[in-house]
């Protein structure tokens, strides 16, 4: 374990910085159980376990906020991805998790102007015909300013912090590691898979950190709202059958009979040549910021369209295009005249695929319906190889269903109906699919955005239409035929694979090389403890070894000698004694950590 945890001596330093936070707000019994006090101790790290003494009254939640803000960066980050896991987390812990604010202190602005200068071929000066050095907004892996271009187009440009990438490479390091011991050691954090959380969250974390898979993000979205109309789009003299108004429901042909037509959806516009990994260029976005409410009150736009609207973008993002922005909270939307939203911020976004959007459809058409026994198939396919109890599961899923029927469809709130449903699954020890997670937290995101437009605001009505098209949609002979056709090549594909697996297989049992792969995290631990044991074992030998060879060269005259005693057997005397001390104190430590655990 201590090999595993000193690995890498380049990153001791930044290991001591997070023991010490962890220890400082309270979270010292987690540090011990990990092993990592007895290595960074031995590296010669002195840890204040006192430090925790202020912070101990604070709930649980509000000190791991605090902390997390403290390490900086990747863990603000880290925290930000775990308030999406609204499957794994009571709902006290999704808020708080939810307040970290993504801020720091600004670079200052020649470190940017010289970063700036390495992407742009010039200084920024000189590359654009504008460019305020003054940041528009600071974040901890970004800063963006305020620009325009030589062609006139005002634009903003988001440059990356300088030097963050190594800091956050080594705590994604760390945090796997961490991960790994925490997996090894704790019954209850396995139970939450944390390497797989902190591989997700590595993965995405990385592709923030590139701004070209932001902007590639951004101009695929647009392409999906290209000639996108909704509803409160078309004139009032303009006829349509109402089924087919909603998500995505008329290309631009059909836009082209509206007069005085406008994008309903803005997407910012990527300028290409001047982006890549580090840099940012789009356009500016001249708008209401989406908390500004008061001021979309002011210049008379219609807090009931924005809302409607803002819900049918987001749901045919998710159930149509299966490409959607993962985080649509009011600080990443603009309000523009016409009652026109635009998007910003693309760095976290959802994939789902097509069969998963089926199954989403699903689930929600049978939440809106009161369709028990639909929730529930559906339930139990995204629980995978979990042993979970199907008949209590069931019967939950259909009183929770059912206690919400006779509720009129207005007075639903799907919002609070998924939330319910999540605190059902943590019951069950039933977790999402990690690429539903973020879908969850998006839909009540949604819900509460649009409550805080309109109070009134249905979320459960609006998306009724949209999910029964969709059902049409999967139920319509050429999909049911198109479904029918993949699953039989499938099978075809696999009968025809068969005969050769199975000689494959043979042929490796004739010469004894079928290997057998058994996972036992358990026998890690009792591995380390034997370790321990032997080693303190082959101590107490070489203790007794050296008591009895210099008892032996006591009795041997001649050779130097110190204190009128012979050097070399009173060498081996004070040898033992000292190898004695310390193997006591190590056994009186691991007795005092197993009665106290907490200390």
């Amino acid at each position: 374990m201590l090999a595993q945890t000193l690995f890498s001596m380049r990153d001791l330093g930044r290991l001591y910085d997070i023991v010490a936070v962890l220890i400082r707000y309270g979270f010292g019994d987690m540090v011990r159980r990990l092993g990592l006090a007895d290595a960074l101790e031995r590296a010669g790290k002195v840890l204040r376990w006192g430090d925790a003494r202020a912070l101990a009254n604070l709930p649980a939640p509000v000190r791991v906020r605090l902390m997390l803000e403290e390490l900086g960066p990747t863990f603000i980050k880290l925290g930000q991805v775990l308030s999406s896991r609204v499957d794994l987390l009571e709902p006290e812990w999704i808020a708080e998790l939810g307040k970290l604010q993504d801020s720091a202190t600004p670079v200052p602005y020649e470190a940017i102007r010289q970063q700036l200068t390495e992407d742009l071929g010039a200084p920024p000066e000189e590359a654009f015909a504008y460019f305020d050095p003054v940041p528009l907004a600071t974040a901890s892996m970004a800063q963006v300013y305020r620009a325009r271009l030589q062609e006139g187009d005002e634009v903003v440009v988001k440059v990356r912090r300088p030097g963050i990438r190594p800091i956050i490479e080594t705590d994604l390091r760390w945090m796997m590691r961490l991960a790994q011991l925490a997996e090894a050691e704790s019954r209850d954090l396995r139970a939450f898979n944390p390497q797989q959380v902190v591989r997700q969250f590595g993965l995405s974390l990385r592709n923030e950190l590139d701004f070209a898979v932001e902007c590639r993000n951004a101009t695929l979205i647009a392409e999906n709202f290209a000639g996108y109309i909704d509803a409160d789009s078309l004139p009032r003299n303009f006829t349509e059958d109402p089924e087919t108004i909603g998500v995505a429901v008329a290309d631009a042909a059909d836009a082209s009979d509206a007069a005085d037509f406008v994008p309903p959806i803005i997407i910012p516009k990527i300028y290409w040549a001047w982006s890549g990994e580090r840099v940012c260029v789009q356009e500016f976005i001249d708008g209401i910021p989406g908390r500004h409410l008061h001021e979309a009150d002011r210049v008379g736009l219609d807090r009931k369209v924005l809302a409607r609207r803002g819900a049918h973008a987001v749901l045919k993002m998710i159930l149509d295009d299966g490409f959607f922005h993962a985080d649509p909270h009011p600080g990443n939307v603009f309000y523009l005249p016409d009652n026109r939203i635009a998007f910003i911020d693309f760095g976290m976004v959802g994939r789902i695929n097509q069969r998963r959007r089926e199954e989403v459809t699903q689930m929600l058409f049978g939440l809106v319906r009161r369709e028990p026994e639909r929730v529930a198939d559906i339930l139990l396919d995204w629980t995978g190889n979990a042993v979970v109890d199907e008949e209590g599961l069931i019967g939950e899923i259909q009183t929770f269903v059912e206690r919400y029927s006779g509720v009129p469809l207005k007075q639903l709130k799907l919002g609070e109906m998924l939330s319910d449903m999540l605190a059902l699954m943590r019951q069950h020890h039933v977790t999402l699919p990690p690429d539903l997670s973020l879908l969850v937290k998006a839909f009540i995101s949604l819900e509460g955005m649009g409550r805080e437009l309109d109070p009134g605001f249905d979320m459960a009505s609006e998306a009724l239409p949209i999910l029964e098209r969709l059902m049409r949609e999967q139920y319509a002979p050429a999909a049911v035929l198109k479904r029918g056709w993949g699953a039989l090549r499938e099978a075809l594909s696999l009968a025809a694979g068969l005969p050769h697996d199975l000689s494959r297989l043979l042929r490796a049992a004739r010469r004894g090389r079928v290997e057998i792969h058994i996972d036992a995290p358990n026998l890690r631990r009792v591995g380390n403890q034997l370790d321990r044991a032997l080693n303190r074992m082959v101590v107490g030998i070489v203790i007794a070894a050296l008591i009895i060879g210099s008892s032996i060269v006591m009795t041997v005259p001649g050779g130097p000698s110190l204190l009128g005693l012979p050097f070399f057997g009173l060498l081996g005397f004070l040898s033992a004694v000292a190898g004695s001390v310390w193997l006591v104190l190590s056994i009186w430590k691991s007795h005092r950590q197993d009665r106290n655990p907490d200390d």
